[in-house]
């Protein structure tokens, strides 16, 4: 299969990889002193503005193919899991760390998972859900005006994880956590470690028998373990006690557990341990992490947080907790968390290794070969957004004036990926997004949002990328 874009003719001769532009490296070593891992997404996106949409460099033996054309990156993203995959050593990383679930597996064992992870994820699942998502956002406004009662200024991102943790661990597993309410040590200290560690067991350039061994890593990952064990004990425990549910499961963990149990069936526990884990890594980091930066840039724009306060209160009223159907109508807010993910992408690069020979935008690509899809370049590129670097939220609303996104923005930025690996916990992530956005503006005004030390705030890659050490100061809404 051909993958190209506007750039080369059909009929141009091919490029090899060593034909592409990009940074000299040293011999052996290639470019991996150039690179500091937490800040991978920043080095690749100047290399790309230096060496155009298509360029290559070198980790030790591994040759990277990177590509930012928005066309490009989706039409490689379109062509998984059969084209492209994930690389081989996130496979083997991930199973190392135990988390060998939806995200990382390949082929037909993704085919397997994927439906039953979807059916629990789906709109028709996070709808029922609303109740118990409203419960957990009320405990979070408990927390926050209790904070901005006493003055005292929130660890910005460790508490959106507690939220995240506890909607996950509620529409995954059934099971309320609640560290929203708990100052004990939380199942969410120890996921913070787990995506840091992935990531660099991914991009070191050593092979895995050569690294240290990581024992507070090993401390953390049988912390987690533990807990996700539990749940599924409890879940099997459940489907013990309500037969019924084999056949009509509530959530993500009895359905697995039950087709684990199913005479003859593919899955293992590992599969369903690994799954669980990865619901909760995901659900966890991405969404708390996107909140952050949307946080920030509403208070960086009060114009804007002003915008989306009134329509807070046009639509629900007095209130801080949406409906469902409430939910639903908050378009401005909602376009906030659009605008946050163009801007600040919370997954800026996206590692895919060609299943077989391909090409990729006029360059032949040999199969096991890893391609790097950037994919904030084309979102803040003047060809597709007016005034590119600006958070204007409105371009996203349709009829809103001059300078609003095309119709085909989405097709540009693209957080939650594109084709069959489209990321499924999409409509869990933006309900999560609204809700808190509603909550916050809603029942209090931001007094500021800033790092301890008053510097401008820094992006960091741990597989995520994420703000550096936010701190947020309320006031209760008059």
């Amino acid at each position: 299969m051909a993958i190209t874009t506007d750039g080369p003719r059909a009929d141009a001769p091919l490029r090899r990889i060593r034909e592409l532009p990009g940074p000299r490296g040293l011999p052996l070593l290639g470019n991996a002193l150039q690179i500091e891992r937490e800040r991978l997404h920043q080095k690749v996106e100047q290399w790309a503005r230096e060496y155009g949409e298509t360029y290559r460099f070198r980790i030790a033996s591994r040759e990277f193919v990177v590509i930012s054309n928005p066309g490009t990156v989706a039409a490689v993203l379109r062509d998984r899991p059969d084209g492209f995959q994930r690389g081989a050593k996130l496979n083997a990383a991930a199973r190392t760390l135990g988390f060998n679930g939806l995200f990382t597996i390949n082929g037909d064992e993704w085919r397997r998972h994927r439906p039953m992870v979807l059916r629990g994820l789906d709109p028709t699942h996070i709808k029922a859900f609303h109740p118990t998502l409203v419960k957990v956002t009320q405990r979070f406004e408990g927390r926050w005006r209790r904070a901005a009662e006493a003055g005292q200024p929130i660890d910005l991102q460790a508490d959106l994880m507690r939220y995240t943790v506890d909607v996950t661990a509620g529409l995954a597993f059934g099971t309320d956590i609640n560290t929203l309410e708990s100052d004990e040590e939380v199942i969410q200290q120890h996921l913070d470690k787990l995506l840091p560690a992935l990531a660099k067991r991914v991009l070191s350039p050593l092979p895995r028998w050569l690294t240290r061994r990581d024992r507070a890593v090993e401390a953390d990952l049988a912390a987690v373990h533990g807990a996700v064990n539990g749940f599924i004990a409890a879940a099997r425990q459940r489907l013990a006690d309500e037969p019924e549910l084999r056949e009509h499961p509530r959530n993500l963990i009895e359905a697995m557990v039950a087709e684990r149990d199913r005479p003859g069936s593919e899955l293992t526990d590992e599969d369903v341990s690994g799954n669980m884990l990865t619901m909760l890594l995901a659900g966890e980091d991405t969404t708390a992490n996107t909140l952050a930066w949307m946080i920030w840039l509403l208070h960086r724009h009060p114009e804007a947080a002003q915008r989306a306060a009134e329509e807070v209160r046009s639509v629900i009223g007095e209130g801080s907790h949406p409906t469902h159907e409430q939910l639903g109508q908050l378009d401005f807010v909602e376009a906030c968390a659009h605008e946050t993910m163009r801007l600040k992408p919370v997954a800026p690069l996206l590692i895919q290794e060609a299943v077989r020979d391909t090409v990729v935008d006029g360059v032949a690509v040999p199969a096991g070969t890893p391609v790097m899809c950037l994919m904030r370049p084309g979102a803040v590129n003047a060809a597709h957004f007016a005034d590119p670097e600006a958070f204007r939220p409105e371009r996203w609303l349709a009829g809103d004036g001059p300078g609003r996104a095309a119709g085909s923005a989405k097709r540009v930025a693209m957080p939650f990926g594109a084709g069959p690996r489209t990321c499924p916990g999409r409509y869990l992530a933006l309900s999560e997004m609204k809700m808190v956005a509603a909550m916050l503006l809603g029942a209090f005004e931001i007094a500021d949002v800033s790092t301890a030390d008053g510097m401008e705030v820094q992006e960091r890659l741990a597989f995520t990328m994420s703000p550096v050490g936010l701190r947020l100061r309320l006031r209760n809404a008059p």
